[in-house]
């Protein structure tokens, strides 16, 4: 792992908040090391890992360095050999104990080196119920992060040390498995000159910044990580032993270390290495059968390298990897598998290290390494973020490390043919937003399987009427909810806008709700509703200039979700974010997660952002609402079929297709399908694709949230929480981030 503490941006803290933050993360570190006995703790497996025992105390050394040493009045060190057994790179602090040689240190005793953490802990609250100046608390901060950069290097040396075991111990039984779940398909972005790196405020490391412009050409990026399935085929196609798809250094290693498959996978004695069922895993839950259908993980860079030649394919460059990571294009972003990229660990434009010891890390580490992107499912939650930059060396493989795939896009590309195969085809590539338009996702959805289509398509005109008519039915409640509720706290939402701001609606359409806000904050210098559709804006606005005279409009005609710049009179004001109508549950978590990172973007620090959600309840309920006892649902979702009839020569009988809405319960969702009642085969712009019988067309997902699921998820797009308001049953709800 990179241990990387060095400071970028901080903003100030309450201090109540960063002393619960205190607490927290370091007793996190503790709660690692209880299934640990004594002797896990101070064996070192190899010379790039750390014993557990050491971890333990060079995060309680730090704060005792850089914070309690200067800025504790009278503070005396637990033990002062402490400074050289637990400092690592700092030399500016000091000599220190080789990093190969950490695991001679059996002395101090585990008990010791909890005690001193005990010490540090007693001194620092002491410290944190003080006044703290900007300088202490970015320390404080820092010091967090880098202990939270330590719990995931806990985590990965204590299972390379139990691989090496022969009982193959298990740290926890109960440790969560590895999720699994389809194939990527390949998402297209157009590329463009665009800005890369941390845009302020938040914590970030240094090597994160400064934020600049890159050129990039139009690219085409796997939404999810590479499987087991896929890696199997790769081997059994002979990948190991075909040194064609190899660097030159990496084939070297394969050859040296006698690499046959990833690093944690036992094969099953007496089987051969091309079916799944040849092969265990070695995992933090003990040995386990190989998944097919998981993300591979536990691969060098020559390795991720060597597959995507293989599979015709490339690694993403880390700003690729961004820039289609903030626009929502990737699942699977941070709680899997770190991603190898194809970027040289190496300074943005105008990178300076931080200015005396904290600043040691990450400048000096600039050769020799390539960087990964993302985070893992031992990365702690709320760590990582888009811009965050690991860096490993190329051969390193005890890392939680897998890959996504990347390529040029279609024209760009090199017409000479890869030299391996996988069993599943890529599917035809996903049109950019300012790409080919309705047919070229239509095409791409239904050449994929599971098939599914954005819901964005059901909104000509008809289905604009039929969703209207939706929302008048007896069973479907959100919207009668949400007006309620909005009505009863609104109120209470203006008295936190500020005088002069502007208000600005995500996919305003009609501005119905927003005029409630609009009469209770009359404060509000100007509107900025932000819609797709030029006509809708127009007609909502002129209607708005009628009712509310004095009011500034500046409407923004982009979608939503990807806009990058607010019009220039509302420049100098301060911004409130308003999305009510639950279509936030409409995206994917990865989505949503990428929604809310550019909203706070757009809005810019200090802004207020109100949103609305709908919230778990009775699935009964639920199915109801999305399948109504007049079938306007169902006119509403086939109508996709009819518009493909229309404006793509489709041949669609919609009496052979049905309307059904289902609860998700482990995704919290309802989704909406079109079922083929029989096996049949469609036209489609002149391809013909067969249904069948019970296969669906995927076309809607609507998420339901909990108080906490959406207070998670705002955290992961940069925001948090400060009020709520939950409707009476069936329940909605409005949150106020900030």
């Amino acid at each position: 792992m990179s241990t990387s503490p060095t400071l970028l941006a901080m903003p100030q803290t309450d201090p109540s908040a960063l002393r619960e933050r205190y607490r927290t993360v370091r007793q996190h570190s503790e709660r690692l090391a209880v299934p640990l006995s004594a002797e896990d703790m101070a064996a070192q497996s190899m010379a790039d890992a750390s014993p557990t025992k050491w971890h333990l105390g060079h995060t309680a050394w730090f704060f005792e360095t850089f914070l309690l040493t200067p800025g504790l009045p009278g503070y005396q060190p637990f033990d002062p050999a402490f400074g050289y057994l637990f400092n690592s790179y700092y030399e500016a602090v000091g000599p220190r104990q080789p990093r190969p040689q950490r695991g001679m240190l059996t002395r101090p005793a585990v008990e010791q080196v909890l005690a001193y953490r005990k010490h540090v802990d007693a001194h620092m609250a002491r410290l944190l119920q003080g006044p703290l100046d900007e300088q202490q608390q970015a320390l404080i901060e820092l010091g967090l992060q880098h202990e939270q950069q330590h719990q995931e290097l806990i985590l990965m040396d204590i299972l390379h040390l139990f691989s090496l075991s022969p009982l193959a111990p298990a740290y926890s039984a109960a440790w969560p498995k590895d999720s699994a779940g389809r194939r990527g398909r390949y998402r297209a972005h157009g590329g463009g000159l665009l800005d890369i790196g941390h845009e302020g405020g938040g914590f970030a490391f240094d090597n994160e910044g400064p934020r600049h412009r890159q050129w990039l050409e139009p690219f085409e990026i796997c939404d999810r990580l590479v499987t087991n399935g896929q890696w199997l085929e790769f081997i059994a196609a002979g990948g190991y032993r075909n040194p064609a798809l190899w660097l030159s250094e990496g084939w070297a290693t394969v050859q040296a270390q006698g690499w046959e498959a990833p690093l944690y996978w036992r094969p099953v004695a007496e089987q051969r290495q091309d079916i799944a069922a040849g092969w265990q895993v070695m995992t933090l839950r003990g040995l386990q059968p190989l998944d097919p259908n998981s993300a591979v993980s536990h691969v060098s860079y020559f390795e991720a390298a060597a597959f995507a030649e293989w599979a015709g394919a490339r690694l993403p460059s880390e700003a690729e990897w961004e820039v289609a990571a903030t626009a929502g294009l990737l699942e699977q972003v941070d709680n899997v598998a770190w991603q190898w990229t194809r970027s040289a660990y190496a300074p943005y434009p105008g990178f300076r290290p931080a200015a005396g010891a904290v600043g040691e890390y990450n400048g000096k580490f600039m050769v020799n390494q390539l960087i990964l992107r993302g985070g893992a499912s031992v990365t702690p939650p709320g760590h990582s973020r888009p811009s965050y930059r690991n860096f490993f060396p190329a051969s390193a493989r005890w890392a939680f490390s897998g890959l996504r795939l990347a390529r040029d896009s279609a024209g760009k590309r090199q017409p000479e043919p890869p030299r391996g195969s996988m069993s599943e085809v890529p599917a035809p590539r996903e049109a950019s937003a300012e790409g080919e338009g309705f047919a070229a996702h239509v095409l791409a959805a239904l050449n994929t399987r599971p098939r599914q289509l954005s819901p964005k398509y059901f909104y000509d005109e008809a289905g604009s009427l039929l969703f209207e008519a939706i929302c008048r039915t007896a069973e479907y409640y959100p919207t009668r909810a949400e007006m309620a509720l909005l009505r009863g706290c609104v109120g209470e939402m203006a008295a936190l806008i500020p005088e002069g701001a502007a208000l600005v609606e995500f996919g305003s359409g009609a501005s119905e709700k927003t005029r409630l806000l609009l009469d209770a904050a009359p404060q509000l210098g100007a509107y900025v509703p932000i819609d797709i559709c030029r006509e809708a804006l127009a007609g909502a606005c002129e209607q708005l200039r009628q009712a509310y005279p004095a009011l500034q409009l500046a409407p923004l005609a982009d979608d939503f979700t990807r806009a990058l710049h607010l019009p220039a009179q509302v420049a100098r004001l301060p911004r409130v974010g308003f999305f009510p109508g639950s279509t936030l549950g409409n995206f994917t978590a990865e989505q949503a997660a990428a929604f809310l990172r550019g909203a706070r973007r757009l809005l810019g620090r200090d802004a207020v952002f109100i949103i609305g959600v709908d919230l778990v309840k009775d699935p009964a309920i639920l199915r109801a609402a999305y399948d109504d006892a007049e079938q306007v649902t169902a006119r509403f979702n086939k109508n996709l079929l009819v518009r493909m009839n229309r404006e793509l020569g489709a041949n669609f009988n919609l009496e052979h297709f049905h309307h059904e809405a289902r609860w998700n319960a482990v995704e919290q969702r309802i989704e909406m399908h079109l079922v083929s009642a029989c096996e049949q085969q469609v036209t489609v712009h002149g391809q013909a694709f067969t249904f069948a019988q019970g296969e669906t067309l995927h076309t809607e997902n609507c998420h339901k949230f909990t108080p906490a699921s959406f207070t998670a998820l705002a955290a992961r797009g940069g925001w948090k929480v400060s009020h709520q308001w939950v409707s009476e049953a069936p329940e909605v709800a409005l949150f106020c981030l900030r």
